[in-house]
């Protein structure tokens, strides 16, 4: 039986910005890619910035409590603070630069927070790096008030920059990209299938947030790329390898509510 195409549960509020999500704006954060690791400050700069453009659809941050759940770089709390937002950056790693200075240290698959108590959850390029994508992202959830948003991107394994540092030679495979990596650098990657870097699928967070009782799909589509490419998530296989990163946002549901609206993601 062919699954129908899932399109988004609820429209952004009226009166709120909308940003604009094409060419050149896939043109200007690919570029920004290229160079991670020599200007840092450039493209996590333009990526906090891009983030905040998308939850603003959706969501007024300021005065509002944020929990960045896998939060590093600095900019995306300079950027969430500079608009206003009560930023929380959470963090296994307790030497990460947001969290250094001033932070939570603590595991994604057992978050230190009460249930119901943050306004915004932001997670951006954490579940890879996670054995279990559900289950952190059923914890997200949990620590979200009804109402609160969740704002959810990772890389897939089929992706491009699956493999990370190591990329495309994971698409050979895992020990082959480390085993390269090796040679030529003189240093294992920090990125090595199974210890630090699973396999996700674009199917697991589709089915995820088609199945999960608690919340509504507001959108789902590829993050860097244009709008109109979200049509890629309808086509098995195809998605994976072309999507680079998927973008979920989703909000959580009142409990005392009864579940409706159109087939979630990839029914």
């Amino acid at each position: 039986m062919k699954r129908p195409v899932w399109r988004p549960g609820a429209a952004p509020p009226a009166g709120r910005p909308r940003q604009a999500r094409g060419i050149r704006r896939s043109r200007r954060l690919f570029a920004s890619f290229l160079v991670e690791q020599t200007d840092p400050q450039r493209f996590y700069g333009d990526l906090a910035t891009d983030s905040l453009a998308t939850l603003a659809e959706w969501v007024d941050v300021r005065d509002r409590l944020v929990l960045d759940v896998g939060a590093g770089p600095a900019q995306f709390a300079d950027a969430f603070r500079g608009a206003g937002a009560r930023y929380v950056p959470l963090d296994h790693d307790r030497s990460v630069p947001s969290v250094a200075g001033g932070g939570v240290v603590g595991s994604a698959l057992a978050l230190p927070i009460a249930s119901g108590s943050v306004d915004i959850v932001f997670c951006s390029n954490l579940l890879e790096h996670v054995p279990d994508l559900e289950a952190v992202a059923d914890e997200l959830v949990r620590v979200l008030r009804p109402g609160g948003v969740l704002y959810l991107s990772y890389t897939n394994w089929l992706s491009p920059w699956g493999g990370h540092e190591a990329s495309p030679w994971h698409w050979v495979s895992g020990g082959y990209a480390v085993r390269r990596y090796r040679r030529r650098h003189g240093r294992p990657p920090k990125n090595r299938l199974g210890e630090t870097i699973f396999r996700t699928s674009i199917a697991q967070g589709l089915r995820w947030a088609r199945s999960h009782p608690d919340v509504e799909a507001l959108a789902a589509r590829p993050r860097y790329l244009p709008d109109r490419a979200r049509v890629l998530l309808a086509v098995p296989g195809l998605r994976e390898v072309l999507t680079w990163n998927l973008l979920l946002l989703v909000r959580r549901r009142d409990p005392a509510s009864t579940r409706v609206g159109p087939p979630g993601p990839g029914r």
